[in-house]
């Protein structure tokens, strides 16, 4: 079995999982938390090089407050226990998205996240955080007419390989498979320029019921596909 070198999941269901079992949706959004942990292990023994996980759009500012204020206290934690998870497996992390519109305290967990990872040598996690496609690149066509104008580069020589140095994403490979969990099929302003050739999977189960065994069978269907000709390889 082909194994993807790059994963990118939105992670969804974790409000309809809880209200379900008659939990509140904060309760839904830990257990997600926690699955990340799991599902970012097991991607790497299944010889996954790059994870990118949805974690907090742009959009889901538009949230109730106190969901909002959960999803935040909940990021804070995340973001100081990661540094020991991402020493425990070796993990290499980084933020894409923008996070200056996080808490200062929030931002400064990012950063020495990021410091501290920097020269792991297994599994390349990007967490989405404040991260929205558009909003992406309309930031980096800024900073490019930025630099354009400060006649750093010649406009001649702009191709897409020089404009993907200025989104968040840059050094990693585009996603070979995308995966979207609990039954929605839309790409919700996700990585719209790297999904340009990734093939999608998408599942009912919801994010915290999201499995290794459901890893697998989205790898399974990745292998179904034909990546150079188009379609469903032939038997």
């Amino acid at each position: 079995m082909e194994v993807p070198q790059h994963v990118a999941i939105i992670l969804d269901g974790n409000g309809r999982w809880a209200k379900k079992r008659g939990m509140p949706r904060n309760y839904g959004h830990t257990q997600g938390a926690k699955n990340v942990e799991v599902i970012c292990r097991e991607a790497w023994n299944l010889g996954i090089k790059y994870l990118t996980v949805y974690a907090f759009s742009t959009e889901n500012w538009s949230r109730p407050k106190e969901e909002v204020s959960a999803l935040m206290k909940l990021l804070r934690n995340y973001m100081k226990n990661c540094i020991k998870t991402a020493e425990k497996n070796h993990m290499r992390v980084r933020v894409i998205g923008d996070i200056s519109k996080l808490d200062s305290d929030i931002q400064e967990s990012i950063h020495r996240l990021e410091e501290f990872s920097k020269d792991q040598d297994g599994l390349n996690f990007q967490i989405a955080i404040n991260y929205g496609s558009r909003d992406e690149m309309l930031r980096g066509m800024k900073q490019m007419l930025s630099d354009y104008k400060q006649g750093k580069f010649d406009l001649a020589k702009l191709d897409e390989q020089m404009f993907e140095r200025y989104l968040d994403t840059c050094g990693v490979p585009d996603p070979d498979l995308l995966i979207r969990t609990s039954g929605e099929r839309r790409l919700s302003n996700y990585l719209l320029w790297q999904l340009a050739y990734s093939e999608l999977y998408f599942t009912d189960v919801p994010w915290p019921d999201f499995t290794k065994e459901e890893l697998v069978k989205a790898i399974e269907d990745y292998n179904k596909r034909d990546r150079r000709y188009g379609g469903v390889k032939e038997e």
